[in-house]
């Protein structure tokens, strides 16, 4: 049986809205579905990070039940209100209004590829506020800020929350495990009284996150958080560098070679971590290609790439960056000064907004997240100008 939730529940994150009947009619549904819930946890809006969650009632052992959904409750194409519209392989006309299907809400997702770890879907940090062609981040993230209280009912059956997974500390976790007559969702560590329950998502950024389950960690929490630096800004940064139009057509020849060496391309990005450079290989490449000089490239190119020794200076990692080349450092901080140009704000403004608690608390739930995003995206990269000064 399916057991309701007695943590009195509270009014949720600043932005979202008071009215608990959400989470009622989320675990009313979870009743007459035959969801089966554990009496040691409970659905709840407080000590939960991103205002929804699971928080354990009492002492979690491993290998204990969390909650079981029947395999007829489980969201998917051929359960959905409009499964038949997705049999035909057609769309949908609501006038306009997104499906609830497809709405950006936090969700238990269930596929052949449930343990695996989830992964981004193609929101990079353009749409998480790096471009002053938008409205802004938070109106351009707004479809997947929806939270629960704010998307209204859902068309059966209901999809899950989740939270975040903790930078800091190792979250108390569960693991999915597939059935034939229902999904369950068992403990896989010690939980202890009063912590919040997070199914693993693996190391994400907070775009990511935010593109996949609606929330963003503070800074500086996510340990996993990065800050893109698109591959073509590169190259931007380069060009600036050039005089005559011989050394432009040079450094264009140098682009197409990285690009047919694979490491780079038009729509790609060099991705750095507060404590890695999580594209290493790809960046120091490009950083030395485009910095050699003109004969020690066409020697370069002739080997198509390969040489005898790889030196020192082909690993890049954070701490190497105050020692890289001169012209390396200031290639790299240009691209960094260009990258830092794309965002509306500066991170003066992004500080000042953090730091002065009642402001902060008058943005809304998704204007909060979207400053999270933005503002830990801005620490690393200037962190990385401090490094190449």
């Amino acid at each position: 049986m399916a057991t309701q939730a007695k943590r009195r529940r509270v009014a949720g994150p600043a932005g979202s809205d008071d009215d608990p009947a959400p989470v009622a009619s989320f675990l009313s549904w979870c009743q007459r579905v035959g969801l089966e819930l554990s009496p040691k946890v409970a659905v709840s809006r407080q000590g939960t990070v991103a205002g929804y969650g699971m928080v354990a009632r009492e002492s979690v052992q491993p290998g204990e039940l969390l909650f079981a959904v029947p395999r007829a409750a489980l969201l998917s194409q051929h359960t959905c209100s409009i499964s038949g519209v997705l049999e035909r392989g057609g769309h949908a006309d609501r006038g306009g209004e997104t499906p609830s299907w497809a709405r950006g809400v936090p969700n238990l997702r269930v596929s052949p590829r449930a343990r695996r770890a989830a992964e981004p879907v193609g929101l990079g940090a353009a749409a998480a506020g790096a471009t002053p062609r938008d409205a802004g981040p938070g109106l351009a993230l707004e479809p997947l800020l929806c939270a629960l209280a704010r998307a209204g009912p859902l068309a059966a059956p209901h999809v899950l929350p989740q939270g975040p997974i903790s930078g800091t500390l190792p979250p108390a976790r569960g693991s999915c495990d597939g059935l034939q007559t229902c999904l369950r969702m068992v403990a896989i560590q010690p939980i202890p009284k009063g912590h919040e329950i997070f199914n693993t998502y693996g190391q994400m950024a907070n775009w990511q996150l935010i593109h996949m389950y609606g929330f963003a960690e503070p800074y500086p929490d996510n340990t996993n958080d990065t800050a893109d630096i698109q591959m073509v800004t590169v190259r931007e940064a380069a060009l600036q560098g050039t005089k005559v139009e011989a050394e432009r057509l040079l450094l264009y020849e140098r682009w197409d070679f990285l690009c047919k060496l694979e490491m780079v391309g038009e729509e790609g990005a060099f991705v750095i971590g507060r404590e890695e450079v999580l594209t290493e290989e790809e960046l120091a490449t490009t950083l030395k290609v485009l910095c050699m000089p003109a004969e020690e490239f066409r020697e370069f190119k002739d080997q198509n790439g390969w040489e005898d020794d790889k030196s020192e200076e082909d690993s890049l990692t954070i701490t190497d960056i105050p020692k890289l080349k001169a012209s390396w450092r200031q290639l790299l901080r240009d691209s960094v000064l260009l990258t830092l140009q794309t965002y509306a704000t500066d991170l003066k403004t992004e500080q000042d907004l953090l730091s002065n608690k009642e402001v902060y608390a008058a943005l809304s739930w998704r204007e909060q997240q979207a400053l999270q995003v933005r503002y830990g995206q801005k620490m690393i990269l200037h962190r990385l100008l401090e490094l190449t000064r």
